[in-house]
């Protein structure tokens, strides 16, 4: 069992910025894909951005491709999301899931991930 525990949520203007930050425990996820997801309200979930198991790749969703960076410290079981240039279409509740067996053609897919975090809420305002 993995729990996950996200902060670093708030309210930010238009063009600002925010880190997020999901800490893991339970067992270690070095090695597990470790993503991001979005759900703004009527919305479904939707793929942000995920960090590879170990192989450092990275992979993004078109809209916030430039604008987001994922990363993780391993020696800390935690990934981060790095969100600058905010858009108010960003305004959403962030979740970050982790999960050792996603394939990679399913990284994007929500029902791949397992092991999800409560949620932290990001709103953008104009």
């Amino acid at each position: 069992q993995v729990q996950l525990v996200e902060s670093g949520g708030g309210l930010v203007q238009v063009g600002g910025s925010l880190r997020l930050s999901c800490a893991a425990s339970g067992r270690t996820i070095r090695s597990d894909t470790m993503s991001w997801f979005r759900q703004a309200p009527g919305k479904e979930r939707e793929f942000v951005a995920a960090s590879w198991r170990a192989s450092g790749y990275t992979y993004y969703a078109d809209s916030v491709k430039g604008r987001f960076t994922i990363s993780r410290d391993n020696a800390k079981n935690t990934v981060f999301l790095q969100m600058t240039s905010l858009k108010p279409e960003d305004t959403a509740v962030y979740y970050c899931s982790v999960d050792a067996r996603v394939i990679l053609s399913s990284i994007r897919e929500a029902p791949a991930y397992d092991y999800w975090g409560q949620g932290t809420q990001v709103t953008v305002s104009s």
